[in-house]
């Protein structure tokens, strides 16, 4: 039997500013790896989100190392072996598993795959994963780069694992965007899954971080859009924790919601009880068993419609007062605390004020000081979108709440532009500038355009030898860039205003810069002849004045003068240069 204990966003470094919840992300994490050490797993599965920032703080990191290392380096034996090809399926320069390396000893393996918040970015396309995966504290695997548009085809290769009788394919694939994948997903393919080529019985286990959208295909991935062949997958990404394992209709395989582990909002979903699964696998069947984490800090969480709520006047600021302090203090006395040092519960109350009066929550909780997690935002105020339509259609001039706006996507902004750089990788340039703080995102896509423009001229001027020929190749490659977005083609007068003061094309742009670059060199060589025919006429001028009596010093310092200053002289070719370098006859010793 392979016992593999499941987790999903855990968000380590979460809110590590914070006073009061700047561990919490810790805490469950260890309370994670050591309920694999009690239960005697053979490894620890995370589904993505394992770092809250794709660049967490050195204080995230070295928690997160002391932790992998207090719990998973150690001499147990590994129970279980890796028969696939490893270089294919793990990212990293050694090509294999952790524990196959003779230099460490690794007791408790972990297999994870990236998230939306820890996916690579940057020239290189590195995550903090890729960290832990150098240091071989984790196995990274079901990489793939999620913003480049070359990438046609995807081919997900599994981990094959063998324990006795026991086979499983374990299927891995990072974050990408829902967009990209749902329509890759659609279109046959477009993704290559390996299977294994004995006839072995494998229990096909699927890993992945998505948005999940029932029943659709627009803004997240639809479960019908999953091969059938898969036996069990394992969805990350949805924090709300599922209990049992959910059926999907038409399809053999069976889905599990683990949640995430830590509250990264104040919501309904997130109000559960946070669980691990230990996955239970034996030949073809498998077992799901539920494991509460007794380290997260009790959220309590609750709805209030003023509207309906006896004894609150509509500009009665006083008894809004009261009736919410009653609603806050019964639900913290419902919170349940145990263990030797408790933890502040977070509470969050949320109102819908639709023709009421609001008051500060930043006041409200003052006085919940050292009580809550959470003071400063206890209290939400919101609208009902029954009440937002109907200010719409009586042009009401009242202020709109932010979440009210009308917003526009990443997508949408861009597609609503006219660009020259693949939409694509600008796409998601822009992606891992805001979602993920990444700098050089821009300067990485843009040197990415610049190099496959460069490596499409290479090749296809391979066997080209005049540079008029090379120029002509250049503004054909040019055009064809143009005419491979649409866009492009119907708002180029509009990208380049000032295209009527440059040069018509690519070739008309060279001879202009050739010409200016011969009228340059005539320049420079003709001063030369001036500098040379000046101090000829000097040293002729000398000549004619009587020899000094002391033995012809003069005459000595001035022929060395004129030696050296002939060697310095820059010459554009052999024959040229020998004519303007010889000195006059009368010269000549």
């Amino acid at each position: 039997m392979l016992r593999i204990l499941v987790a999903t966003d855990c968000h380590l470094g979460y809110l590590e500013k914070d006073e009061i919840r700047r561990f919490d992300s810790f805490d469950t994490f260890e309370e994670i790896c050591s309920l694999a050490v009690i239960n005697k797993v053979d490894f620890i599965l995370l589904g993505g989100n394992l770092f809250h920032e794709n660049k967490p703080s050195i204080s995230t990191l070295v928690k997160s190392m002391e932790i992998i290392r207090s719990y998973c380096l150690n001499d147990h034996q590994v129970q279980f072996q890796v028969v696939s090809d490893q270089a294919a399926c793990l990212q990293n320069r050694f090509g294999r598993v952790n524990f196959e390396d003779p230099n460490f000893n690794i007791g408790l393996p972990v297999f994870t795959v990236h998230g939306t918040h820890d996916g690579p970015a940057g020239v290189d396309g590195l995550s903090a994963i890729d960290i832990l995966s150098a240091c071989n504290f984790v196995n990274y695997f079901g990489k793939v780069d999620p913003g480049s548009s070359d990438v046609d085809q995807i081919s997900v290769c599994p981990v094959f694992i063998k324990k006795g009788a026991t086979s499983v394919a374990l299927y891995g694939l990072g974050n990408i965007r829902d967009e990209k994948l749902s329509r890759m997903l659609q279109t046959h393919y477009k993704i290559q899954w390996m299977k294994a080529d004995s006839e072995d019985d494998w229990f096909n286990l699927f890993v992945f971080h998505q948005k999940r959208r029932k029943g659709s295909s627009t803004n997240g991935i639809n479960e019908q859009l999953l091969p059938s062949f898969l036996d069990l997958v394992i969805w990350g990404h949805e924090h709300e924790c599922l209990i049992d394992h959910q059926e999907v209709s038409g399809k053999d395989f069976h889905i599990i919601h683990p949640g995430s582990s830590v509250a990264t909002s104040l919501s309904n979903a997130e109000a559960k009880p946070k669980n691990v699964v230990l996955l239970e696998i034996k030949g073809m069947q498998y077992k799901q068993t539920n494991i509460p984490l007794k380290s997260v800090r009790p959220i309590q969480y609750a709805e209030v419609q003023l509207k309906d709520q006896l004894g609150v006047e509509l500009n009665n600021e006083a008894a809004l007062y009261e009736h919410l302090d009653n609603i806050v203090s019964n639900l913290i006395d419902k919170t349940a605390i145990s263990g030797s040092e408790p933890k502040l519960p977070l509470v969050r109350v949320k109102v819908d004020y639709s023709g009421f009066l609001t008051i500060t929550p930043q006041r409200f909780g003052q006085k919940y000081v050292g009580k809550v997690a959470n003071p400063n935002d206890i209290i939400l105020f919101s609208r009902s979108a029954q009440q937002n339509r109907t200010r719409e259609h009586t042009g009401g001039s009242e202020e709109c709440e932010p979440n009210e706006l009308d917003q526009q996507s990443i997508e949408e902004l861009i597609a609503e532009s006219n660009l020259i750089l693949d939409k694509n990788d600008l796409d998601s340039a822009l992606h891992d500038f805001v979602n993920k703080d990444e700098n050089m995102a821009f300067h990485s896509c843009l040197d990415k355009n610049i190099d496959a423009a460069k490596k499409k001229l290479t090749f296809a001027t391979k066997d080209l030898k005049a540079e008029e020929d090379i120029v002509l190749q250049l503004d054909q490659c040019m055009q064809e860039r143009m005419n491979e977005d649409p866009l492009l083609s119907k708002g180029g007068s509009e990208i380049m205003p000032c295209s009527q003061s440059l040069p018509t094309n690519a070739l008309s742009a060279f001879q202009e810069l050739k010409c200016s670059s011969n009228e340059e060199q005539d320049t420079h060589e003709s001063d030369e002849l001036i500098e040379i025919s000046d101090k000829e006429h000097s040293q002729q001028a000398s000549q004619k004045r009587p020899a000094p009596v002391d033995g012809g010093s003069q005459s000595s310092r001035r022929k060395t003068d004129l030696s050296s200053f002939y060697r310095t002289a820059p010459s554009k070719n052999n024959d040229d240069g020998g004519k303007k370098g010889k000195a006059p006859a009368d010269m000549e010793p």
